[in-house]
């Protein structure tokens, strides 16, 4: 019977090769050699040659190793030989996976100056030797890599993978993705109101709430209906109460929540049985103020909602087809706070024209204040507060003779869909934002070490710091703000849209003070 003999060979370098007889022709005489001297069970050379001149052992993508490899599946070889086993490769984890394909064609391998054969018993022993080493490495690092991953998560950090609805992954971060996380939101609270898993499904259905739509190479992925188990593993992913899960064990993650702490005990009790839900009798958002009484100008009802950053709870209200629909872009997503306060004072002013004996307003008492309003419209350039007649009456004793509407002016300031707005003749109350000052303090900061030489470059920063380089680089420059503009952000009398997020994507900082300024917002 005939054995088809395939030589193998390789050099490192491309040095010598240009040479009549180099490095692969010798390699190939001494396989040709021993192959010869088998010529009695019926060994005989094939005549492609297959010579990777110039390429390291330690990759797989040689072009000859690669064709040699073919002629093996398409069944043209049935014996390797190589003038030494590191010709072949020198990795370890190589020669398993060669080895394998090898065997698979049931072709066997030989080296001829290591008396290496696997044609014979000895030869198969030794070969199970290395593949046993093989897999011991594989297995270490499978472990190495385990250990990593379990540290990292111990850490907080987010190691890859797909993020969840909610999050983005930007620079191997999650950061919140707020259309997402208002969709994530209001799951929790649907299923505190309607205490059942299918009847959350149903009205995630008719609220057209769809899984994380992510783009891949040539189509998207996702974007389709909730099942039911996908609603319970989401109810139950710790992720977004800014926690890490491995193993069984949470820690706390480096990301932002979504979903407060009590809200998640809440949900958590109840998916256990071991809590009532609540129910619409009860709900979330009786402790919003304006809560069914807010519209915008094209009648769409805005509707309390809350994310969490860096520890603080941010309340807003926003347009229910941002909410319902994640394609939308247009609408309105106020702080509560805000348009709460505006509401307020506004009310008082009403009251103290039509009722000339004084009425003291009891603005603790949320349900008094809801009482008194009608209808609140906010729209481009005003804001309208319309009071319930029979309510005045109650109060006064004279129901109204026409409706009690007043309609105020107001200067909007928008970022995207998330709106500011200021009341002309009223004076804004300051409003440090910690995180503002925190980037301008940090800032002075790395500049006063690179100033003393405790710091040599950006990454020395980062390092100290813990934080991305990146970040380093674009808040650095804000030690150069001018003094008056320091002064205003310390004082929380910087422009109302002015934000740390809105200095970090300032293209470049102009050293002029009077330009800064003009560029920030401050003239």
């Amino acid at each position: 019977m005939t054995v088809r003999c395939a030589i193998y060979t390789r050099k490192s370098t491309e040095e010598g090769l240009e040479q009549d007889f180099n490095s692969l022709d010798a390699q190939r005489e001494a396989c040709e050699a021993f192959i010869k001297s088998q010529k009695g069970l019926g060994w005989k050379v094939v005549n492609k040659h297959y010579d990777d001149g110039g390429i390291s052992g330690g990759t797989m993508d040689r072009p000859a190793l690669k064709s040699l490899l073919a002629d093996i599946e398409a069944g043209k070889v049935d014996l390797v030989v190589v003038y030494k086993v590191d010709r072949l490769t020198r990795s370890l984890m190589d020669f398993a996976k060669i080895i394998e394909t090898f065997d698979e064609k049931e072709v066997s391998f030989v080296s001829v100056t290591q008396q290496f054969n696997t044609a014979n018993s000895m030869g198969r022993l030794t070969l199970n030797v290395l593949l046993s080493f093989a897999q011991f490495e594989r297995e270490v690092t499978a472990e190495r890599i385990r250990d990593k991953i379990a540290a990292s998560k111990k850490k907080g950090m987010w190691m890859g993978g797909l993020p969840p609805l909610g999050y983005d992954a930007i620079d191997k971060k999650l950061v919140v993705n707020e259309a997402e996380a208002e969709i994530v939101q209001a799951l929790f609270h649907l299923y505190l109101d309607l205490g059942s898993i299918r009847e959350l499904k149903a009205q995630a259905d008719q609220r057209g709430y769809v899984t994380k739509r992510r783009e891949a190479a040539t189509k998207y992925t996702g974007g389709k209906p909730f099942t039911r188990g996908h609603l319970a593993q989401l109810l139950r992913n710790p992720i977004y109460i800014g926690k890490v899960a491995h193993r069984g064990e949470v820690f706390d993650g480096q990301h932002e929540a979504i979903i407060d702490l009590d809200t998640w005990e809440a949900v958590k009790q109840a998916l256990d049985g071991k809590a009532p839900v609540r129910r619409s009798g009860t709900n979330r958002d009786q402790g919003s103020l304006l809560t069914g009484l807010l519209f915008d100008e094209t009648g769409d009802r805005l509707t309390p909602s809350h994310t969490n950053k860096k520890g603080r709870r941010y309340k807003y209200y926003i347009s229910s087809r941002l909410v319902t629909d994640p394609t939308a872009t247009e609408g309105w997503r106020l702080p509560a706070g805000q348009i709460e306060t505006a509401v307020i004072e506004s009310l008082g002013d009403i009251l103290a024209e039509i009722v000339h004996q004084g009425i003291e307003l009891n603005i603790e008492d949320p349900a008094h204040i809801r009482r008194l309003l009608e209808r609140v419209t906010i729209a481009p350039g005003s804001l309208k507060v319309e009071l319930a007649l029979a309510s005045i009456k109650d109060l006064t004793g004279h129901l109204p003779t026409q409706p009690l509407v007043r309609e105020i002016p107001i200067a909007i300031k928008r970022r995207g869909v998330e709106g500011k707005f200021i009341m002309p003749g009223k004076a804004r109350a300051p409003e440090p934002d910690a995180e503002l000052i925190k980037v301008v303090t940090d800032a002075h900061n790395w500049f006063a070490k690179i100033a003393k030489g405790e710091v040599n470059t950006i990454k020395g920063i980062a390092l100290d710091e813990d934080i991305d380089a990146g970040d380093v680089s674009r808040f650095l420059p804000l030690a150069f703000l001018a003094p008056s503009i320091v002064e205003a952000i310390l004082a929380g009398k910087q422009p109302i849209d002015m934000t740390a997020e809105k200095l970090k994507r300032l293209p470049t900082l102009t050293m002029s003070w009077i330009e800064q300024r003009k560029m920030l917002d401050f003239d």
